[in-house]
């Protein structure tokens, strides 16, 4: 009985060492300025929604932006004539790249990078608030623009508590 091409093929590359093309998305960071993470929070239950962007790089430098004003997530906005152009506060602080290091793993260990992750929706129908995130890791990128609390709330509240951290914090 002949084997098929393609399980001969397969076993020739378990055999000599090659795995599948698959990247295991759960990796450990190490610590570089080039990784960032940027998370987009959204309070959906006001009018005009309140808005909330933490931005996160290696170096550990962390921007927060807040505000109903398209600023917020928009930095090339155009609508300047709106109400709400100028309701933005931006505080911009330095914490120990250790510390930051360590967000971006416990984001890897709740699954940022785990393509796999997408497309399992939340059995609501509708949301009070939006959270959306963008990262570059160690060299692996995720850009998500579906609401993260529809597509995997476990990540959703870990993400928000990132927000939490950085908004208003009690020293």
């Amino acid at each position: 009985m002949k084997l098929p091409l393609i399980a001969c093929l397969a076993a020739a590359f378990t055999l000599s060492g090659c795995g599948p093309f698959w990247v295991n998305p759960y990796i450990t960071v190490h610590k570089s300025h080039l990784n960032w993470v940027e998370i987009h929070y959204y309070n959906l239950k006001h009018k005009p929604p309140r808005k909330t962007a933490v931005y996160l790089n290696g170096a550990g430098h962390v921007e927060l932006r807040k505000g109903t004003s398209e600023l917020v997530s928009n930095d090339f906005a155009k609508r300047n004539d709106s109400k709400e152009w100028e309701k933005i506060k931006t505080q911009r602080v330095s914490v120990d790249p250790d510390h930051i290091n360590d967000i971006f793993q416990h984001l890897v260990n709740y699954g940022i990078l785990d393509r796999e992750k997408n497309f399992k929706a939340s059995k609501k129908k509708e949301f009070d608030r939006f959270i959306a995130v963008k990262a570059n890791i160690s060299n692996y990128t995720y850009s998500e623009r579906d609401n993260i609390f529809e597509v995997d709330p476990d990540l959703a509240e870990q993400l928000l508590d990132v927000v939490r951290e950085f908004d208003n914090p009690t020293l």
